[in-house]
């Protein structure tokens, strides 16, 4: 059993998570972690700031300090701030929330991939963590985090799913936030294209790096 710490920008980010690890690795010691300012406060400065990276610095300290022996950010937008804590803890994982899916990805052979987000900050932080070759082609569902911020479930996934099938013309979708997961088989079914999505491939990566 590892004790593995969940750090959340958004509140819909949990269950997702909790849900792979159920299906995949069942038994470890979850903690979750949830700073939903973290969100509304990129979404209000429209850039990470070094004030921001501080915050995660320390929330992964308080991880670590409680024994904590794996890391998994769930929040894509901050990748910068996400790689100065695996700077800071080199003796642990520390995971971005796309990095595992984005090599589920790139092993498929994908050249032309969807990105889809219901978050803006998504869409401007992600890209480059592809590697060359792959040409990303960013679609945000607009009004999607809105309508489940409102606790309208339905809403937010008929958003998702009609902004997925304006990908169609793509090799695959990457979805990328955990809190889009669930909708994978709709985006699927609207496109015909292989379909991506970040807790499964995060809790691979995180059971094979820790030795489940």
């Amino acid at each position: 059993m590892r004790r593995i710490a969940l750090i959340h920008a958004l509140r819909h980010s949990p269950p997702p998570v909790e849900a792979a690890f159920a299906a995949i690795w069942p038994g470890q010691r979850l903690m979750n972690l949830l700073d939903d300012s973290l969100s509304a406060d990129l979404a209000r400065d429209g850039a990470l700031t070094p004030a921001m990276a501080a915050r995660f610095l320390e929330l992964a300290r308080y991880a670590v300090g409680t024994g904590a022996e794996a890391i998994l950010f769930t929040c894509s937008a901050f990748g910068p701030c996400i790689e100065a804590v695996a700077a800071a803890h080199p003796a642990i994982p520390v995971l971005k929330p796309n990095e595992a899916m984005i090599a589920e990805v790139a092993a498929s052979g994908a050249r032309r991939v969807g990105l889809l987000a219901s978050f803006p900050g998504t869409l401007s932080s992600m890209p480059p963590e592809f590697p060359p070759g792959v040409k990303i082609v960013p679609m945000l569902a607009e009004g999607a985090l809105a309508a489940l911020d409102a606790g309208d479930a339905a809403a937010h996934d008929r958003l998702v799913a009609e902004a997925g099938a304006r990908l169609a013309g793509c090799d695959a979708i990457a979805l990328g936030q955990f809190s889009l997961a669930h909708v994978a088989p709709a985006v699927q079914a609207a496109t015909g294209r292989p379909v991506f999505s970040t807790p499964g491939s995060a809790v691979r990566m995180l059971k094979a790096r820790l030795g489940g």
